[in-house]
Formats: C-alpha cells, structure tokens, sequence
C-alpha cells in the first residue's frame, strides 16, 4: 500500500504545481521552461509507475474493505464510463463538446473516478479514485480562478468541423467497446463483467 501512497504523492503533487502559479514560475525561472518540464515528466512518470505497480499490489495482496457497494452499482460505473471515453477523446479533438466541457479532460476524470469508487469499496481503490477525484475537483476549481490563458488551452479558438461531434462519440464508443471488451482485463488485469 505504500508504495501506492508514495505513487499518488508524486503524481497527484507535481499536477498540483500548475494550481499555484507564484510557485511554478519560481521554479521555471530555477530551471528553464524545459527544465521545468523535464523535471514534471519525470516525476509523474515516476509517480504514474507507482500508483499503477502499487495499486496492483495492493490488490493481490487483499486491500481492506472499507465499504461494500452493491452488485448493481457495477451496470452504474459501466454506464457512467460511456461519456469518460467520449471526453477523452473531445479532450483532444476540436468539437462542440470539447468547447462546451471547457476542460473535459478533467470532466472524465472527475467521472472516471466517481464510477470506480461506485463499484470499489476496498482501501487502495478509495485511495487510488478519491484521489485523482479530489485532485480533479481542486484542479477545476483552480483553472476558474487563474482564468483564460493562465497555461491552459483555449478550447473556444478550435474550429470544430461539420462531423466532429459525430467523430469524437464513435471514436470515444469503439475506444469503451474495446476497453469493455479486452483491455480492461489485458491492461488493468480485472475484467469488467
């Protein structure tokens, strides 16, 4: 479990940096701005390595239950996860959906998060998805506060074409298809049903 603890640490930490941008620009006037960006790589991948090698340890190793959902919980999360893989994919593609979400990487994670911790109620889960669901609220909060063009994308100056709505849902339906279907298990190494 501690390693997890220590992967969340960095990971979650170093995403915190941006929300305070006094601290951030101490550190990139230390560092450079590649080094700045250098050194969060790093860390977040460090971290990311750790929460996915901690969580999985964790997991074999019994993590306490700290509540008991029920079954039909699992039919919720499986239906909340439909507009995460949309999101993802509006995250990265100019559309309708990206421009309204404003951030809709941090909507799908916040929804991500709430999902797993529906249908999860042993130790590491509650601490893996109510903390990148704390992380995602805090950092939503955050981006509202500095407002426009404090590093975040301008999502309205995309020109979404005709069809791109219509793109970002399938491509974000076969990527839920898929991950429903095999790569969940091959990835996560728990199957969805």
């Amino acid at each position: 479990m501690i390693l997890l603890v220590v992967g969340l640490i960095l990971f979650l930490g170093i995403h915190i940096v941006p929300m305070f941008p006094a601290q951030r620009a101490a550190l990139v006037s230390r560092l450079g701005e590649n080094g700045c960006k250098g050194l969060f790589t790093l860390v977040a991948a460090v971290g990311l390595g750790l929460v996915i090698y901690g969580y999985g340890v964790a997991r074999f190793e019994g993590s306490p239950q700290i509540y008991d959902p029920p079954a039909w919980l699992r039919h919720v999360t499986m239906l909340l996860m439909v507009p995460v893989f949309i999101f993802l994919v509006a995250a990265y593609v100019p559309s309708r959906i990206r421009n309204a979400l404003k951030h809709p990487m941090l909507v799908a994670v916040k929804l991500w998060a709430l999902a797993h911790l529906l249908g999860n109620g042993d130790l590491a889960s509650v601490l893996l998805f109510g903390g990148f669901f704390a992380w995602a609220v805090a950092d939503r909060i955050s981006v509202k506060r500095r407002g426009p063009g404090a590093g975040q994308p301008d999502f309205a100056a995309g020109n979404p074409g005709k069809y791109s709505d219509v793109v970002v849902i399938l491509i974000g339906l076969v990527l839920y298809g898929l991950f429903a279907w095999k790569l969940h298990t091959l990835l996560i190494g728990v199957p969805v049903a």
